[in-house]
């Protein structure tokens, strides 16, 4: 007999944390609506129902003269006064209802201010408090360290390394990653950068952000620490002499000290030998059971791994033009030129001698020394001319910012270009799988795409996943030339796929599988550890500083809200950033996950962001009702009954509109299981 056995714990963990987001975000709206009944009855309005939710009435109760009540839509709540009611505007104008001294209507315009800005009272005086709980506790978050600049990106171009840490942007003072992406996504120009690189030296440079995607960008990913989160399947660590456990903190490789995630990947690429070793420190956790309770031991251990190499595919393809120069490098120095086409290294052919993939091992293991490369160029005019150039590459090493996304170019680091590769086989390696399937070199055969198959029993890991397809190819059977790169960094972090290739031959199309062979020439710069995140914790010393750490925070969420809003309406930022109901909740859940600090964090945020987005000037909103109410201050009468409800009208079905697109936009765009 098989018996099902269930993690009990896992469970009732994950059903604590769907109650806490729930109560979390039920709890945001509980305060916001009871800003508004608290000023109502200050102000002696008689207040009929309160509730969270709208739509119909799961359930209610009556205390005193109030209903209070759960409805069935949970995105939102009400308090319903008397000659208030955005399902009838017309009690705003009505005289009969006006001569109630109970009435909404029949209080003085500033008790009606007060009593309609008290919702947003309430949510900003909510993310205040939340805020300075979170900096007494040690808010944890990601430093302005660098861990990639991707290649081709503005940072890239710029001269962004891995290892900086940007301390400015635009002689504003930035502490965290996030006020970094803020402060790109929110720009309307060119940003310039200060701070420090890997080795101490300042700098300052200027980046034009990339707005042809969803919001402006840089090309920057935040740094890795080097405590282990966990391994990959089928890498090089699956090979060891003892498992590596979370937490643990790489102290060497080899003889090599690391301080930091780059110099842990630079020691990697460089390590010689078939084995590596991996020094750690490890801290164990004392006996909780024991008489005498003791500190945690930390231990030292050194596992040695099986070295990760590249995989090759059994062919070679063309090298495409230079999409990017690097600003400073020894190729802008030399007169490397965008669209350029690298055709020779040292008297070698690119594409038959040399692999273009192999290109930043290949002038790396140059480094120091002058090298010889001639490209193939485009002169104005028309015509091709052969441009003969030498440099002096740095000593940096090859695949350290790889192409993790499609379209990312290859980057050559040691001399500062980024280039593409085509889809084109130049040659064909001799007993591989590529030569026995049939792949030819030559003009009669081209690369439509790669597709990575999972494999039937690959259950873990990257392979749980669905079978990824990168296509060579656009729409109207175009070669495309920016995938390939990419692609095969997809085929290293995917070892337990099978390699597909569908190859078109003289209009015929088929599909091969080629046998990724592994070349002990070409370390990796990973080998299967996924590390944790660098972090930084912002805990004040005092409440007097949590209060003013609060204050500026509660300012930046405030602020960063409305600059969303604003870059939305100038299309600096796209509408499919935005996230409805669903997300929210799924954000929800996630923080839960994290702990109450990252909960109060998150509910903080949602807090101004209600604040700001109650308070515009839309019918039927708290901003609305605030423009009708300062016409009347101005003016001396109310509004008039046919523009009120036309307004009113106008209003809900904006607010129709914009939550059917969101909600779309969660289960269309953004799905239910992205992050």
């Amino acid at each position: 007999m098989e018996i099902l056995a269930f993690d009990m714990s896992g469970m009732v963990t994950q059903i604590s944390n769907i109650a806490l987001a729930a109560l979390g975000l039920g709890l945001v709206i509980f305060l916001h609506e009871l800003g508004h009944f608290a000023v109502a009855k200050w102000c002696d309005v008689f207040v009929e129902r309160f509730s969270i939710g709208f739509g119909p009435v799961l359930f209610s109760r009556k205390w005193g003269e109030t209903e209070y009540a759960l409805s069935l839509i949970p995105f939102g709540g009400y308090v319903k006064m008397l000659g208030q009611d955005d399902a009838d505007p017309s009690q705003l104008t009505s005289e009969e209802i006006a001569e109630d001294p109970r009435s909404y209507v029949a209080k003085t315009v500033l008790q009606r201010m007060a009593i309609i800005s008290a919702g947003v009272t309430m949510n900003v005086l909510t993310a205040f408090l939340f805020f300075i709980i979170v900096f007494l506790a040690g808010l944890p978050t990601l430093p302005t360290d660098i861990g990639k600049a991707r290649p081709g990106m503005p940072a890239w171009e710029a001269g962004i390394l891995a290892g900086d840490q940007v301390d400015r942007i635009d002689n504003h003072p930035i502490v965290t990653y996030y006020e970094l992406q803020m402060s790109v996504a929110f720009s309307v120009g060119p940003l310039k950068l200060n701070g420090r690189h890997l080795d101490g030296k300042e700098f300052e440079i200027t980046a034009n952000p990339d707005t042809t995607q969803s919001h402006p960008q840089i090309g920057v990913i935040p740094m890795e620490s080097l405590l282990v989160r966990e391994s990959s399947p089928g890498t090089s660590i699956s090979h060891m002499s003892e498992a590596f456990m979370r937490d643990d903190l790489i102290k060497k490789v080899g003889d090599v000290e690391v301080t930091n995630a780059v110099e842990f990947h630079r020691a990697l690429v460089s390590h010689p030998g078939p084995t590596i070793d991996i020094t750690v420190d490890r801290t164990i956790a004392p006996d909780k059971s024991a008489k005498e309770p003791k500190d945690p031991e930390v231990v030292t251990k050194t596992i040695t791994i099986t070295n990760n190499y590249f995989r090759t595919l059994g062919f070679t393809l063309d090298s495409g033009p230079i999409a990017a120069i690097r600003k400073g490098s020894p190729a802008e120095k030399a007169g490397l030129q965008k669209g350029d086409k690298l055709a020779k290294l040292d008297g070698l052919n690119i594409g038959t001698d040399i692999d273009p993939l192999k290109l930043p091992v290949e002038f790396f293991k140059r480094a120091g020394t002058e090298v010889t490369i001639e490209v193939a160029r485009q002169p104005v005019g028309g015509g091709q001319e052969k441009v003969e150039l030498k440099l002096v590459p740095d000593p940096v090493p090859g695949w350290l910012e790889r192409p993790t996304s499609q379209g990312e170019p290859l980057a050559i680091d040691s001399i500062g270009v980024a280039f593409h590769i085509l889809p084109n086989v130049l040659s064909v390696t001799p007993g591989s799988s590529a030569e026995k399937e049939g792949l030819k070199p030559g003009s009669s055969q081209k690369l439509k795409k790669l597709s990575l198959v999972k494999r039937a029993d690959a259950t873990t890991g990257n392979d749980s996943d669905k079978d990824l397809v990168i296509n060579f190819e656009d729409s109207k059977n175009e070669v495309n030339t920016n995938n390939f790169a990419y692609a095969f960094w997809e085929v290293q972090r995917k070892p337990l796929r099978k390699v597909v290739l569908t190859v078109v031959e003289n209009d015929k199309t088929r599909e091969i599988e080629v046998v990724p062979e592994l070349d002990t020439t070409w370390p990796m710069p990973e080998i299967g550890l996924e590390l944790q995140a660098k972090k930084l914790v912002q805990k004040a010393d005092s409440l007097a500083e949590a209060i003013a750490m609060s204050i500026k925070h509660t300012r930046n969420s405030a602020l960063n809200t409305y600059l969303t809003l604003r870059s939305l309406f100038t299309g600096r930022v796209s509408v499919k950033e935005l996230h409805g109901p669903i997300k929210i909740a799924e954000a929800a859940y996630h923080f839960a996950s994290e702990g109450w600090v990252a909960m109060l964090v998150f509910l903080g945020f949602l807090s101004m962001n209600l604040a700001v987005l109650n308070f515009l000037p839309i019918p039927v909103l708290d901003g609305g009702h605030m423009v009708f109410l300062m016409w009347e201050a101005f003016t001396g009468r109310k509004p008039n009954e046919k523009v009120l409800i036309a307004a009113t009208f106008v209003g809900f079905a904006f607010l129709i509109g914009l939550m059917g697109l969101v909600i779309y936009l969660d289960i269309f765009v953004h799905g239910f299981s992205k992050k």
